[in-house]
């Protein structure tokens, strides 16, 4: 591979010689700024050979550099061995921005042009800005967004891809397109905008109700949605489309265009002005608009979040698929290697790979199930501790029967979204591997156990899943939770739980995830994660307030816990959860798996 970049590092830098570039930026997006993006438009892959999902890669005429944040310090490291590439670890002291480091080895160099490239397709209008304004002030460099040299170097670079849409039925749904871009017009009237360019995919997905399989894991499809006062246009490649969701369009009183005329579309815009939100709107589309133009976020990213009752309908059943698929694996887990443990077989050990292979397997006999909803994460011992590890047959490693194993895995039901993390004892543990659990499931239940006041921001409540590592000194640097859509992205927002401050509200209706974690490098790591309902919990004379409803239905491993490092109400809530799971998931399994999960949802003694 290193031989490969060092190719296509030599071509993109003559494409910057002959075009005057200092450097070049390769950001994780794609002109619709999704956080999965079609293959296309991997173009940060294709020039560093770091196939995480989040990262910036920067290329100067004599040096590169890639930044990325702290789920892929220990994979960015491997992944760019070899190659002229630095890692940059993102919020690490030290850590030089893009525009410093760029402005830098200007002068380390002596390299006398003072324009740097970015493709303004690919960077969002907020990002272009941004950057601009700090490669003035870091170097007085300035940032040109005309040119993707991805066009001229990479030769076998992947087609746009033209899969089929289809229609997301009503009885899933739950609210008619019709109705629900009636909503966004009121919404955009609140904001005095006349009109509005929708770009992120899952936003136009959810807004038509059609479903597509353009994006690995994400059923959307590549599109853009223009809404006006009277009209609606949807830009996409026709081809894309049965007589069937032409069929529905047409009834919805949506027109279609191709989609290479959306920047026609904007142009031939006839409303007073248009909304175009900066993070999600590229800045070619942008700097397309001569009209007024209502710089806010879109209306639709949190009309989404709230679900409505056929959504959450959708959600607990796909939970109670799921709870079922996972059952079915655990015990086939803890069977396997409890005969390991007895030295009673001598099959080979299971592999990360072969255990991510099962679970799909047994997801997809359960009705319903369209795809898993992200690349499994299933790290066994050391490889626990990379926070978004995906074995690879190179990486592959067996399963021993001790330590722990961190599974972190999600699927695609037509009726609604799972994310789910389970760290599993396979045998005896360290005293290490035990304390660690226990925090991250203390952290857990104290995100369950919360009620407050609703409207209150998810930063706010992170804190409770991390407060009791702190006395331990101990910590993790990604989200302690995020949203989830209805057959959607697995990755919703703007609500999270984070310690970086997001202003975004809970509200009643929103799924969040709850995953706390720790990671020791080399040696271990553990996660926690049930996909929550914000519900109302009751109102005072202070106001509505809400707490969350776990929707995953699944057995929390007993084995690991220190008992007595749980509080009394830590311990209740882990029983009364348990005690849910039993209820929900036994009438639907066997009379095997009732025995295996009636021992595994039993109760622990109170602390």
């Amino acid at each position: 591979m290193s031989n490969t970049i060092s190719q296509r590092l030599a071509d993109l830098r003559e494409v910057m010689r002959r075009e005057h570039l200092a450097a070049f930026i390769f950001p994780s997006t794609d002109p619709h700024q999704g956080e999965y993006i079609p293959d296309h438009w991997k173009g940060r892959e294709f020039i560093s050979g770091f196939n995480g999902s989040a990262g910036t890669a920067v290329v100067t005429l004599h040096s590169a550099a890639l930044w990325t944040d702290s789920r892929y310090f220990i994979a960015a490291e491997e992944q760019l061995k070899g190659t002229e590439f630095q890692l940059m670890k993102l919020k690490i002291e030290g850590t030089p921005t893009i525009a410093q480091w760029i402005s830098s080895q200007c002068s380390m160099f002596n390299i006398q042009s003072t324009e740097v490239g970015v493709d303004g397709w690919c960077s969002s209008v907020n990002a272009v800005k941004e950057l601009a304004t700090e490669l003035r002030r870091e170097g007085g460099l300035t940032l040109r967004t005309n040119l993707d040299p991805l066009q001229l170097i990479w030769r076998d670079r992947p087609a746009i891809p033209l899969n089929p849409v289809e229609v997301f039925p009503m009885k899933y749904a739950g609210e008619s397109a019709h109705d629900k871009i009636a909503r966004i017009r009121q919404a955009l009237r609140e904001r005095h905008a006349d009109g509005m360019l929708m770009s992120a995919l899952d936003d136009i997905a959810w807004t038509l109700n059609l479903r597509g399989t353009d994006v690995h894991c994400n059923p959307v499809f590549v599109a853009y949605l223009l809404i006006s006062t009277k009209d609606v246009t949807l830009y996409i490649n026709k081809v894309k489309l049965t007589p069937e969701v032409t069929g529905y369009l047409e009834a919805e009183g949506v027109r279609v265009d191709d989609y290479e005329r959306v920047a026609q579309g904007l142009k031939d815009y006839f409303e007073y002005n248009i909304l175009l939100d900066p993070d999600e709107v590229n800045y070619t589309l942008y700097k397309a608009v001569d009209r007024e133009k209502v710089e806010e976020e879109s209306p639709v990213k949190r009309m989404k979040t709230v679900k409505n009752a056929t959504e959450i309908a959708g959600f607990r059943s796909a939970m109670l698929k799921d709870g079922i698929a996972m059952v079915k694996f655990l015990k086939w887990l803890d069977e396997t290697y409890e005969a390991h443990r007895a030295r009673q077989t001598d099959k080979p050990y299971e592999t990360e790979i072969s255990i991510d292979r099962k679970l799909t397997a047994l997801r997809a006999e359960q009705p319903l199930y369209r795809d898993i909803s992200f690349d499994t994460i299933a790290g066994y011992g050391h490889h626990a501790a990379i926070v978004h590890y995906e074995a690879t047959p190179e990486t592959d490693i067996p399963l021993e029967p001790h330590g722990l194993l961190l599974l972190d895995s999600g699927a695609q039901y037509l009726d609604g979204t799972t994310d789910i993390t389970r760290t599993i004892a396979l045998g005896p543990l360290t005293e290490e591997e035990k304390r660690i659990y226990t925090l991250v499931l203390k952290g857990h239940i104290q995100i369950e156990l919360c009620k407050f006041p609703s409207g209150s921001s998810g930063t706010q409540i992170d804190i409770l899943a991390r407060k009791d590592m702190w006395r331990e000194g101990l910590n993790y640097l990604h989200g302690t939770g995020h949203g989830v859509g209805t057959y959607l992205n697995v990755h919703e927002g703007p609500h999270q739980f984070r310690m970086e401050w997001k202003p975004a509200p809970l509200v009643a209706g929103m799924t969040i995830t709850d995953e706390p974690g720790i990671y020791l490098p080399g040696r271990c790591g553990a996660r926690t994660e049930n996909t929550l309902l914000i519900v109302p919990y009751k109102e005072t004379e202070f106001g509505k307030f809400l707490q969350f409803e776990p929707l995953t239905l699944c057995p929390i491993d007993k084995r690991p816990i220190v008992t007595e490092m749980l509080l009394k109400e830590e311990a209740d809530w882990l029983n009364a959860y348990h005690q849910t799971v039993y209820e929900r998931l036994a009438p639907h399994l066997d009379e095997g798996e009732r025995q295996w999960l009636r021992q595994a949802t039993a109760p622990i003694a109170e602390a």
